[in-house]
């Protein structure tokens, strides 16, 4: 054991940097994330913010995409392509959030996948 008056110093080698106004930490160049840490960050709060969406419209809480729009702020053009993450295939959900797949498509891409079939939909995202 160590002494109560000895230190230990841990070297990371992380860089700050501000991104959109925020401190982003950088990893070292020569990093290589591991293979269970593939989850889009973008992906994962654009699904996030889908649901909590639908819930709100679901509850009644806004009669249209408009109202909703209006009162998150945003775009109602960008609110209704968002809000179809939300009725993504139920394996397809489950692989993103919970398998940690990254997708084959751009989330852009991914907004426009609800309308086809469930099994259309795994085998354009993953493959």
């Amino acid at each position: 054991m160590t002494k109560p008056d000895d230190t230990i110093r841990i070297l990371i080698p992380l860089k700050v940097r501000k991104k959109n106004g925020r401190p982003k930490i950088l990893p070292p160049a020569n990093y290589q994330p591991s293979e269970d840490q593939t989850q889009d960050a973008h992906v994962l709060r654009a699904i996030g913010r889908a649901w909590g969406w639908r819930r709100r419209m679901d509850a009644g809480e806004f009669a249209t995409i408009q109202e909703l729009a209006e009162a998150v702020g945003l775009a109602e053009r960008h609110v209704s392509r968002q809000l179809r993450l939300a009725y993504l295939a139920p394996e397809v959900l489950k692989r993103l959030t919970c398998g940690r797949e990254a997708p084959a498509v751009s989330l852009y891409d991914l907004c426009f996948l609800a309308g086809e079939t469930w099994q259309e939909q795994v085998e354009r995202v993953f493959h």
